[in-house]
């Protein structure tokens, strides 16, 4: 039998995904803004290896850096480690762009929370928590 530990881990598990989906369907959080969020986390990275961050396939992802490429939120310049591969990065405006879809994931969020009468201070402790679990790699 799972401990209360467990338990409550998992809810936190499922109760985070609803809220992203959720906030997802508010919102309307493409594709690609998943990917600039990837390449804030990880880095400049080549497709493949952002294929695999994002449990899609390369040409899937191959295909989404394209338009991101094209609206300017991402640049693919050679491998400095090999010149055959590519790499691709956030640009200025692909920062900006995230920024934007966070502060919009945000105050749709806080129009939830403002319903609830959690406060600032619940927000700030559910935060830490995941914070502190994130810092260990999964």
């Amino acid at each position: 039998m799972p401990s209360d530990l467990e338990q409550q881990s998992s809810e936190l598990v499922v109760q985070a995904a609803r809220l992203v989906r959720a906030i997802r369907r508010r919102v309307g959080d493409p594709a690609g803004i998943r990917i600039l969020a990837l390449l804030d986390d990880l880095g400049p990275i080549g497709v493949t290896a952002l294929a695999d961050a994002d449990r899609s396939s390369q040409p899937t992802i191959s295909g989404a850096v394209r338009q991101l490429v094209e609206e300017g939120w991402v640049a693919k310049d050679p491998d400095p480690v090999d010149a055959r591969r590519t790499v691709v990065e956030l640009t200025p405006a692909g920062r900006a762009r995230l920024a934007e879809a966070r502060r919009d994931n945000g105050a749709a969020v806080a129009e939830r929370l403002a319903r609830t009468g959690h406060g600032v201070t619940d927000v700030a402790r559910a935060v830490a928590v995941l914070r502190d679990i994130l810092s260990e790699r999964l």
